[in-house]
């Protein structure tokens, strides 16, 4: 179903609800300028958004951008008409992410036309609150682009505040030395990146709309209105720029972590390998010690019939002090390298 509310309004308050979009051009022309309609289409197709567009005379580049969708945040003037891009934002808990949607308005002297794409943002709610203020709609269009305007920026207020909770866990997963936390650092910096492009042009476009109302109108309650606005929009730009910034000096702090982990863990390999050296000269050190008493043992143990030292008196204890001399040696040599 593309039009998901429509109605006529009179000083305020809802008139009529036409059964199609044709009733509503009828009633609209015979209200003689003093009536308003405010159309709600959602996914309109071909035939819904031509109508719309013959009847109230959309240019037919607003209209495209409209039917395509994924624009930037914008303000276009077309004759008579205003065309705003709007970038509304959620923040999913249960996945902790945060949806960018998109909504575009057309304005006119007696009409306003939103045209969405996706569930999110419900103007119901805009709608039921707004009608419930007639002395405000009674300002017309202006009025009905306030309060969209009001209810995009306060719908930042909670992604902002999901932001600030993401922030906090990473921060402790940082810290904490979390191996994983540098794949959310970049998920959450395009998230701040997207909603910093959602948010940040409406600065600009809010600007230029309160300088048209002042110079068009003269109703201050509008103009503290979307001044009002324009304060917490610009409010939510500083915090969205202070998390950017942020994310940049954690990333950092993350990569001299990582670093500095790495570094002690070459370190303690170093160390270890240092150690296991040691211990392998220790046990080269009393192996070439005990070998020598072994390789003189053996020489003496061949007992073959004619040996010099087999028919000498001396030849036992001679043996026994060389064996002992060349592993005191040994010992010495090694010891003095640090091998003992």
């Amino acid at each position: 179903m593309a039009v998901m509310d429509n109605a006529v309004y009179v000083d305020g308050v809802r008139a009529a609800e036409p059964p199609s979009l044709q009733h509503t051009f009828e009633l609209l022309h015979n209200q003689d300028g003093r009536g308003m309609a405010w159309i709600g289409l959602y996914s309109p197709g071909d035939e819904e958004i031509t109508s719309v567009a013959s009847e109230f005379g959309l240019h037919e580049l607003a209209v495209e951008d409209a039917v395509k969708a994924h624009q930037r945040p914008k303000i276009e003037r077309y004759g008579d008409t205003l065309f705003v891009v709007l970038r509304p934002a959620r923040y999913v808990d249960r996945d902790e992410v945060v949806e960018i949607g998109e909504l575009h308005v057309f304005i006119g002297a007696d009409f306003v036309i939103t045209v969405r794409h996706a569930v999110k943002p419900d103007l119901a709610l805009v709608r039921h609150r707004l009608e419930g203020q007639p002395e405000l709609l009674r300002h017309g269009p202006d009025a009905v682009l306030y309060a969209i305007l009001d209810s995009v920026v306060d719908d930042y207020l909670p992604v902002v505040s999901g932001l600030q909770n993401d922030l906090d866990e990473i921060e402790t997963q940082v810290f904490g030395g979390d191996p994983g936390v540098s794949r959310r650092i970049y998920q959450l910096s395009r998230e701040v990146i997207e909603f910093q492009r959602a948010c940040e042009p409406l600065l600009a476009m809010l600007e230029s709309l309160i300088g048209g109302v002042e110079r068009d109108r003269t109703d201050v309650e509008l103009q503290r209105r979307l001044r009002d606005v324009a304060d917490h929009a610009t409010r939510v730009a500083e915090r969205v720029e202070g998390f950017r910034q942020l994310l940049t000096n954690i990333l950092t702090v993350n990569a001299s972590l990582v670093a500095q982990r790495q570094n002690e863990e070459t370190t303690r390999l170093t160390e270890t390998s240092v150690e296991q050296g040691e211990q392998v000269k220790k046990i080269s050190s009393w192996a070439a010690i005990l070998f020598a008493p072994s390789l003189v043992g053996g020489i003496y143990g061949m007992n073959f019939t004619y040996m010099p030292e087999l028919d000498w008196r001396l030849g036992y204890p001679v043996a026994l002090v060389l064996m002992l001399l060349v592993s005191l040696t040994l010992y010495l040599v090694f010891k003095r390298r640090g091998w003992l």
